[in-house]
């Protein structure tokens, strides 16, 4: 299974979701590894060149793994912009704490295939500080419906995030603008960044 194994829990569109996951997941670990590089290298200047992310203090962020978008070089670019990041870490009861990243070394092999930081424990509710808050995903639609892994963690962290921070998530191009289903639990994300920017999705929201 890849890394991070949570995202919306399973409702009524349950089928409909694990459908798109596995179509998403499978054109994944299709994507050449030199194409994957190419996007870890032009999403972390994407971000960089993002005016949120540009005043931010705090940037909310994770460590990717497995065939998801590689975050590697955003987040060091982070540190080295001068920013506070912290990055998620999975509870036994599949909620987040929160952990600040300061770099490769500070990473450590944890369950479920994922690399944590293994310095001091945050508390849940640390995502409230950040100014920017970007997260993993499988799809997004134009409105700003989010497709996770299906754990719900990053449902519970999102209902923390005071209104108006920017929330992005890091998907390919072709993950973008899809019919995600959703459940009345599922949180909106505001923006996805992709190799080629940050594209709002507010302005479609209902």
């Amino acid at each position: 299974m890849d890394g991070h194994d949570w995202g919306d829990s399973q409702g009524d569109s349950g089928a409909a979701k694990t459908s798109l996951r596995d179509q998403v997941l499978a054109a994944r670990k299709r994507r050449p590894l030199d194409a994957a590089a190419a996007f870890a290298a032009d999403v972390a200047g994407a971000a960089l060149a993002w005016d949120a992310v540009r005043r931010a203090a705090t940037v909310a962020a994770y460590v990717s793994v497995g065939s998801e978008p590689g975050t590697g070089l955003l987040l060091d670019a982070l540190v080295a912009a001068g920013k506070r990041v912290v990055v998620p870490v999975l509870r036994p009861d599949n909620d987040l704490d929160w952990t600040l990243y300061t770099g490769p070394a500070s990473l450590a092999p944890a369950s479920r295939g994922l690399l944590e930081p293994t310095g001091e424990r945050l508390g849940v509710d640390a995502v409230r500080s950040a100014d920017v808050v970007i997260v993993p995903g499988l799809a997004v639609s134009a409105s700003g419906d989010r497709l996770g892994r299906g754990g719900g963690s990053y449902d519970r962290a999102l209902a923390r995030v005071p209104d108006g921070t920017p929330v992005a998530v890091v998907l390919y191009d072709d993950e973008v603008g899809l019919v995600v289903p959703t459940d009345p639990h599922d949180v909106r994300v505001g923006f996805v960044l992709t190799a080629g920017g940050v594209a709002d999705l507010s302005r479609t929201q209902a």
